[in-house]
């Protein structure tokens, strides 16, 4: 044969090769997880761990799984690039600090695919995943206002938009309760603010739950990476909510329902993709229409007559029919945030930097 065929052919042999892909020598594809915490956290790092679990139970018996714990911002870009040098063919970051440091690993290794959790950077070979949990925040919210509490402490993480829209949403939903089951509020101050300045902080979540407690807020709504803070609710004989994984599970009995984040689909999803030769660098953000977020079971203090109208609200939003940011909705200051007759876009809620009325508290800039 010509010797400049032979090497036309090796050449797009080669070629062929690396857009494969990558197996180990099971023959299964490599996926890795670099994970911000650890996977028994009892919050964001073990829903991951849970959502991974999942597509372990599904796909396993195809994938080569590796998954890195405690990775930090000084940490991502190190273990992510070290990843990809051993022929990691998708690699996920769990969390907004790892953006920055996958981005930077994704441009040296075109044929790797890269997704994260959180964040808003795309390229070719990356995408960026999250659930629509403000949907679940306003529904533990709604399930709150039937009940009567309008007095809420909220133990909160950073001051970005995540944390925001989740409050935001949580105190509509915490509105509408008390409105539609008649009861008195000041519609100006029915959820209070506090910053923990952090994702994790045992101490810090106990110390604030405790001093809204003792201040005379009637429910406290959990927001960090742990229980601790429905914990100390509990211990303090205040109701709790939590949040992203069923805090009553943990021992926190008080809690009338918790949001869930439900991973396991989406990877599940993905990892096909990646099987069959589709994947493509997406923005997904899913909500109960795609099982990403749910409700842990109702606590038994949460009367029959109001369990049926928070999942009437939930079955709503599991057939698309999502209507929590429509207007008129106005802000702390009393302007007009969404007109009467728009809703918010994904934009608008992906940027929020603003608390609606009700809620009590600043952001610090």
């Amino acid at each position: 044969m010509n010797k400049r065929i032979v090497s036309v052919l090796m050449a797009a042999a080669l070629v062929l090769c690396a857009a494969l892909p990558a197996m180990a020598q099971s023959g299964k594809l490599k996926v890795a997880f670099a994970m911000l915490g650890t996977v028994d956290d009892r919050g964001w790092n073990t829903a991951h761990a849970n959502g991974i679990a999942y597509l372990k139970e599904k796909m396993g018996d195809k994938l080569d799984i590796s998954i890195t714990e405690n990775v930090g911002p000084q940490d991502a870009e190190r273990v992510i690039r070290n990843y990809a040098q051993q022929g990691y063919y998708i690699i996920f970051g769990n969390s907004f600090p790892h953006m920055d440091a996958m981005e930077r690993v994704a441009a040296e290794y075109p044929n790797i695919k890269f997704e994260h959790c959180s964040g808003y950077k795309m390229a070719d070979n990356m995408g960026n995943y999250f659930v629509r949990l403000y949907q679940a925040e306003y529904l533990t919210g709604y399930t709150v206002g039937l009940m009567g509490f309008k007095n809420v402490g909220t133990v909160a993480t950073h001051p970005i938009p995540e944390p925001i829209r989740g409050i935001n949403s949580f105190t509509l939903g915490l509105k509408k309760g008390l409105a539609e089951a008649g009861h008195d509020f000041d519609p100006k101050k029915v959820n209070t603010v506090v910053w923990m300045n952090s994702w994790a902080d045992p101490i810090k979540e106990t110390t604030l739950a405790e001093t809204l407690a003792a201040r005379g807020h009637d429910l406290i709504r959990q927001m960090a990476d742990t229980p601790e803070s429905s914990l100390a609710a509990c211990a303090q004989g205040v109701p709790a909510v939590g949040y992203g994984t069923d805090a009553a599970a943990y021992g926190a009995q008080c809690v009338l329902t918790s949001t869930l984040i439900n991973w396991g689909p989406y990877y599940v999803e993905t990892i096909a993709s990646v099987l069959d030769g589709t994947w493509k660098p997406r923005a997904y953000w899913g909500g109960f229409d795609k099982d990403g977020v749910r409700l842990a079971p109702f606590g038994a203090a949460v009367p029959a007559d109001v369990q049926a109208r928070v999942l009437a609200e939930m079955e709503k939003l599991q057939k698309g029919d999502d209507r929590i940011w429509a207007g008129p909705i106005v802000d702390q200051s009393g302007a007009v945030a969404i007109p009467e007759g728009a809703q918010a876009t994904d934009g608008d809620l992906l940027g929020m930097t603003y608390f609606v009325e009700g809620v009590s508290g600043t952001i610090p800039k």
